[in-house]
């Protein structure tokens, strides 16, 4: 079972993985949002599409709340789980505050999903999502 701040961790490093090192604000977003593709993937047999569209919803309504001088930009995505919109959004910000909202987005999302199904289950079932960052390629040696 992962603690809180573990899964935290989890998540920093694997986005980390995901963008590393990079310095470009559309790889960020491509980091960012390709970690929203795998655990929709992955939590969709469970939860079904519209459970996982709520709880990213939920996730970013929270995370705007929490940090309001980012959160204006984001308040449209909180309808749907866009995530091309949330890629152009994020490709928008500085580097830094595009990792930094997206962080807290990824923690917020499996917080709201430990707290619905325990954390023991959550931390089983994006396991995959974390582990792929370390196993698939870096997000900038990517071809286009």
């Amino acid at each position: 079972m992962l603690a809180k701040s573990e899964a935290g961790q989890r998540i920093a490093a694997s986005l980390a993985h995901r963008v590393n090192g990079s310095a470009e604000g559309f790889q960020v977003a491509e980091a960012i949002t390709s970690m929203f593709e795998d655990i929709n993937i992955a939590l969709t047999p469970i939860i079904g599409p519209k459970g996982v569209a709520a709880l990213h919803r939920r996730s970013l309504q929270l995370c705007v709340t929490k940090h309001l001088p980012l959160g204006d930009s984001y308040k449209m995505l909180v309808e749907d789980m866009d995530l091309k919109k949330l890629k152009a959004l994020l490709a928008e910000h500085s580097t830094a505050d595009a990792l930094f909202f997206g962080e807290e987005v990824l923690k917020i999302f499996y917080e709201l999903l430990a707290t619905l199904i325990g954390q023991s289950l959550a931390a089983r079932l994006l396991l995959d999502v974390w582990e792929q960052s370390f196993s698939g390629p870096p997000a900038q040696e990517i071809s286009r």
